[in-house]
């Protein structure tokens, strides 16, 4: 390994400046120019292409948010779910890595994903071949009626005062509507969690990803909305990213609630 690439990834802010130098120089392209641009601030993930999750590496562009080690736990929770068969829904997909991780581990999956992005939607369709993958805001995306058996709702829920204390390169390099959650980082939550209970079939469950102190206010408004919110353990670890900032957040199942379920099943 070159120590003298090291010493400049260490000397940027790099925590992990030996794995990080070990995958520039295996890249492709001039090593010196995508240390300098790594050095420079841009995230490890632009700079290669790809961003590991899930035990594969999932083609990333700019702008577009990259999956946390955190989110494994979400997938988990997905994957103890799902059968085979099952109608599965991406909300703001990304990169398409978290649906596509469940479908890797949940055999004959429909897929569908969303995302408002173009470029999220340009990564999502070339990691999830064979998938619906839809361009529009959440629920809106998909066709009016269809009916999910998992929705992963891994939308934004930083506070918008907490952005100005994200890393740099986050700050800096993804798109901010894919960070902001709102005043108390639950906005875009509650617009899914108003809408979800006509989305889910009878054995559907939503689950999405909150900060600990967040469980109790979504859970209260999922309750509002004809829906039952269960916060899980979060027991699950996903060794080839490179984050560390899974400390605190927690995966809440959500489903439709027995009164919800009988007049759904009466309208049908």
């Amino acid at each position: 390994m070159d120590a003298e690439v090291v010493r400049r990834l260490r000397a940027s802010g790099s925590v992990f400046a030996e794995r990080e130098a070990e995958l520039l120089l295996a890249a492709d392209g001039d090593v010196e120019t995508l240390v300098a641009r790594r050095v420079a601030g841009e995230r490890l993930e632009d700079v290669l292409g790809w961003a590991a999750f899930g035990g594969r590496r999932w083609a990333v562009a700019p702008g577009v948010f990259v999956p946390r080690h955190r989110s494994a736990a979400l997938v988990d929770a997905a994957a103890a779910h799902a059968r085979p068969g099952d109608t599965v829904l991406d909300l703001g997909c990304g990169t398409g890595a978290l649906v596509g991780t469940l479908a890797d581990r949940v055999p004959g999956l429909v897929v569908h994903a969303t995302d408002l992005l173009p470029a999220a939607i340009s990564c999502a369709r070339q990691n999830l071949p064979g998938a619906h993958v839809h361009t529009g805001d959440l629920f809106d995306a998909v066709p009016h009626g269809l009916r999910f058996d998992v929705v992963l709702a891994n939308v934004p829920y930083v506070p918008s005062a907490e952005i100005a204390h994200l890393p740099a390169e986050m700050r800096e390099h993804e798109d901010r509507r894919t960070l902001d959650g709102g005043l108390d980082g639950l906005d875009v939550l509650r617009r899914v969690l108003a809408a979800a209970a006509d989305r889910l079939t009878t054995r559907g469950r939503l689950f999405t990803e909150l900060d600990e102190e967040q469980t109790g206010p979504a859970a209260a408004w999922a309750r509002d909305h004809g829906l039952v919110a269960e916060v899980l353990p979060v027991a699950s670890s996903d060794d080839d990213d490179l984050d560390d900032d899974g400390d605190g957040s927690r995966v809440v199942s959500v489903r439709v609630g027995t009164s919800q379920v009988a007049m759904s099943t009466n309208r049908e």
